[in-house]
């Protein structure tokens, strides 16, 4: 199979069929599908080659959508550019990922000159913004106008898709290489399972186009024959707005996203009777975040998926039929279709049911592997399975509980402490909007259990009122001995908690922080 297949069959079956919306652009698969032949003419023209690497710097639109489908009909690879990097950050990807062509829209027009300055390889910058085209780049809109459209590649199979920079969660960002393979069979064996994805339905693009996750699921609705709703950014009250009036029925959501929603002042005014599916993921939720979200958008079913970029990005999934079985609130959820999961012990052998380990998964959706970087590689990919990373058990159903990042787990007196545990209990107190819970150095304890914590607007707390609530709950040992509260916690560009940036504050020589 091939990514651009899907644009051909909804050619072929309904080319008038509304395609993308932003804002007050609205576009058919007709449209659509001419612009993006005319793109990728245009990038062939530009000296764009088979296999070569063609980036792209810049918030949510019509034109991400484009770009994801014109450089594999240009038989050219993606390198989607995390819009938070700063701008050393990006001439690091840049130029170890060889990419010559990137586009950039007005946000970041005048990072794109520092990072041709600061990379000689950037040969051409296309200006895919609004309003007039700056000195020195190529206008996007005037490259598609001027150019005759191309015959697609059709570029798939084992080819390789795109390159997909890790958020750099754990140090140094990676190219983690999928093949069009790898990303159409976690695609597919999501949609398999029929449930958290309507047919023909609107999807709402609000998770930054450049991760991988907004990827994945704008493939699944592709397959889907939905219409791709995008918005630039996230913000609380814009999303509730867009939810509203563009009457979307299918979201990805991270938990971060929910909870500054659900705390908007202006939430309940909204209609969200025609939203039928959420689906979240990318880092941990709260049984107190998913029962407030569950009251807001109260007629949407809820689907979690569990994976990582390495995994193109999903191994499991909990369904929404799932969710009537309270033991399984904390989970993740059971191996996706067209996914092997199993957990593992130091030596790669797998351990018993109910007993915590790594988890690893093997299949076809599995990464190729890591850019110019074999010994990671051989690594991650030992005995042909996928190492997460992180730490779960799989009860006698096969559904699997994640517990924390390996790296993450706290030895304090001698006691593993996974951080996930406390941080679930932590959120359940009335006085915390977010919070992670890390290890810092202890002389009598090794480490000790520490909390970062943000509170409500007009609430307060203590750390002896948290580690005395979490008492309540969890063993004492587990309890934050220590806390600190701060206005917010540093994030990734995919919604997930820098835990190393935290730990930087406590400890400069952890070999964790990265």
């Amino acid at each position: 199979m091939y990514l651009t297949q899907t644009l051909h069959q909804a050619m072929q079956q309904d080319p008038d069929r509304l395609l993308t919306i932003d804002g007050d652009r609205r576009r058919t698969v007709r449209e659509s599908r001419d612009r993006i032949a005319r793109l990728a003419g245009g990038l062939r023209g530009l000296g764009v080659r088979p296999g070569d690497r063609v980036g792209m710097l810049a918030l949510n639109s019509d034109r991400y959508h484009e770009y994801l489908m014109a450089v594999p009909w240009a038989d050219a690879v993606l390198n989607p550019v995390n819009t938070r990097w700063s701008a050393a950050e990006i001439v690091y990807a840049l130029e170890e990922s060889e990419t010559s062509v990137l586009l950039v829209d007005e946000t970041f027009r005048e990072t794109a000159g520092r990072l041709r300055d600061g990379y000689a390889g950037l040969k051409t910058l296309v200006y895919c913004g609004d309003g007039p085209c700056p000195d020195g780049m190529v206008g996007y809109e005037e490259l598609i106008a001027s150019t005759e459209p191309a015959e697609d590649a059709r570029r798939g199979g084992d080819a390789l898709f795109g390159l997909f920079y890790t958020g750099g969660t754990t140090g140094e960002p990676k190219g983690v290489m999928l093949s069009h393979d790898s990303v159409l069979m976690s695609a597919l064996g999501c949609f398999a399972t029929g449930d958290w994805l309507s047919q023909g339905g609107r999807m709402l693009h609000v998770a930054p186009m450049f991760h991988l996750a907004d990827v994945f699921v704008w493939i699944s609705g592709s397959f889907a024959g939905s219409t791709h709703v995008t918005v630039p950014q996230f913000t609380p009250g814009g999303l509730l707005a867009t939810l509203a009036e563009q009457r979307i029925t299918d979201v990805l959501l991270v938990p971060t996203m929910m909870q500054l929603m659900v705390d908007h002042p202006d939430a309940g005014g909204f209609d969200f009777s025609h939203l039928e599916h959420v689906l979240y993921g990318t880092s941990p939720i709260s049984e107190t975040l998913l029962r407030r979200v569950s009251e807001l958008f109260s007629r949407a079913s809820f689907a979690q998926a569990y994976g990582m970029t390495e995994l193109a990005p999903v191994a499991t999934v909990l369904r929404p039929s799932d969710r009537g079985d309270p033991a399984l609130r904390r989970s993740a959820g059971r191996a996706a279709p067209h996914a092997e999961v199993r957990v593992v012990d130091e030596e790669d052998n797998e351990v018993e049911r109910g007993v915590v380990g790594e988890i690893v998964v093997r299949g076809d959706h599995v990464m190729v592997g890591y850019w110019k970087r074999e010994e990671d590689t051989a690594t991650a990919l030992r005995g042909g399975w996928m190492h997460t990373g992180d730490g779960g058990y799989m009860d006698e159903r096969g559904y699997v509980f994640v517990v924390d990042r390996i790296k993450d787990m706290i030895i304090s007196g001698g006691e593993n402490v996974y951080s996930a545990e406390v941080e679930n209990v932590l959120a359940r107190h009335p006085a915390v909007a977010a919070c992670a819970v890390i290890g810092v150095p202890d002389e009598a304890w090794g480490e000790r259990v520490h909390a970062v914590v943000v509170l409500r607007p007009g609430s307060q707390s203590t750390a002896a009122e948290l580690r005395e609530f979490c008492r309540e709950h969890i063993a004492a040992y587990k309890a934050p001995r220590t806390a600190e509260f701060v206005e917010a916690l540093p994030v990734s560009g995919a919604g997930k908690i820098l835990k190393r940036e935290l730990r930087r504050r406590h400890r400069p020589a952890d070999p964790r922080v990265g």
